[in-house]
């Protein structure tokens, strides 16, 4: 059997585009929806009243020009920015890295997006991988780039991940007239920014390690509560427009709970469980639980339940208050805050846990410092 090194985090990076902006001014960024419905103006403003409450978010990072209306990043720039921060803190060039795996919730661009962020870092060959799973990529590319690394078939892998939410919740993208409550509601919860990892195969013994990455799907026999109508082929965009197929939605109150709890516990906790016994640990040195969730709201139910395994509701770890949530990168980013304002006292445990909505995708990691 092949020797399995100890994979070892060596770098970490951030971008947020932009200015700081706080929810007032969400909608001046994004653009008012003047052509929607007027029932659906009236709820917009009745439900932003209630968002900084049960979000707990005071502020948004948006790619976008309020002026000019034009985009001031995307996937690729941001992917990119928040990759060379990680190299330089790891002391690597980048012609060092030889696997790429991005993560994004989903991506039509082709060549995909690993490539181009390969092409813009200036690497000639690499592996690379891109993977679009909504909120649970970020984590599998970081199970990908570990089992890769951990089996010896690379030694530096830049794990990346970025959400350009903006670009699916400006005015302008939307045919306004067809435009529903639950196509309209991630306005106020979802924000845009990159995150990236640099990981090494190494015999060193202290820093901060990867352990255990797990995934799942536990949504095959639940609809998807997080979703846009396309069919799985491409249709038409100015058809696709004219019936709105295009807009995200995100089903929410009494729908999104039926299919998120179950009779012995929800869809979040018997899935962490699960991760729990397939790779044991001392819960007892967990010093933070990051729970990839875009509500305080819900992040604070499932602590509850978390109790039951262990985990008390202090460990909890979020910084989604000063970025917004950034979706699947903000597994990431959390990772790296961590590093830049905290101090690990040897045996230290960062646990990581996310449920997405589209079709209930699922996937964790655990990291220890030595």
């Amino acid at each position: 059997m092949m020797n399995q090194q100890k994979i070892k985090i060596t770098g970490t990076g951030t971008y947020l585009p932009g200015e700081r902006i706080p929810l007032d001014k969400v909608d001046y960024y994004l653009g008012e929806l003047t052509d929607a419905p007027s029932k659906i103006r009236k709820w917009m403003k009745m439900t932003k009243s209630l968002m900084s409450q049960m979000l707990d978010v005071e502020y948004y990072h948006f790619a976008i020009d309020p002026v000019t209306r034009e985009f001031t990043d995307d996937n690729i720039s941001m992917s990119v920015k928040a990759a060379e921060k990680a190299i330089s803190i790891a002391g690597i060039k980048a012609g060092d890295i030889d696997l790429i795996a991005y993560g994004s919730p989903h991506q039509d661009q082709m060549p995909t997006a690993s490539v181009r962020i390969q092409e813009q870092l200036g690497i000639e060959q690499c592996g690379e991988v891109s993977i679009h799973a909504n909120c649970t990529s970020a984590y599998k590319t970081l199970l990908i780039a570990h089992d890769m690394l951990r089996n010896g078939r690379y030694k530096t892998a830049l794990v990346v991940s970025s959400n350009m939410s903006s670009s699916e919740l400006r005015a302008e993208y939307y045919n306004q007239a067809l435009v529903k409550k639950e196509e309209v509601l991630l306005r106020y919860f979802l924000s845009d920014g990159a995150g990236a990892l640099l990981l090494q195969a190494t015999d060193d013994q202290h820093g901060l390690f990867v352990e255990h990455t797990y995934m799942e799907s536990g949504g095959g026999k639940k609809p998807a509560a997080m979703f846009n109508r396309r069919p799985a082929y491409w249709m038409n965009p100015k058809e696709e427009y004219e019936k709105g197929y295009h807009h995200l939605a995100q089903l929410f109150n009494e729908q999104l709970r039926t299919h998120f709890n179950e009779k012995d516990g929800s869809v979040f906790y018997k899935g962490l469980k699960r991760m729990m016994g397939k790779y044991p640990f001392d819960v007892d040195a967990i010093r933070f639980f990051q729970v990839n969730f875009p509500s305080k709201h819900i992040s604070e139910m499932v602590m509850e339940e978390c109790e039951k395994l262990g985990i008390p509701k202090e460990k909890l770890y979020s910084k989604m208050s000063t970025m917004g949530y950034i979706g699947p990168p903000m597994a990431i980013v959390s990772i790296d805050r961590m590093i830049r304002e905290e101090q690990f006292n040897k045996g230290d445990l960062i646990l990581s846990f996310v449920t997405e909505v589209s079709k209930f995708m699922q996937a964790g990691f655990l990291l220890k410092y030595e």
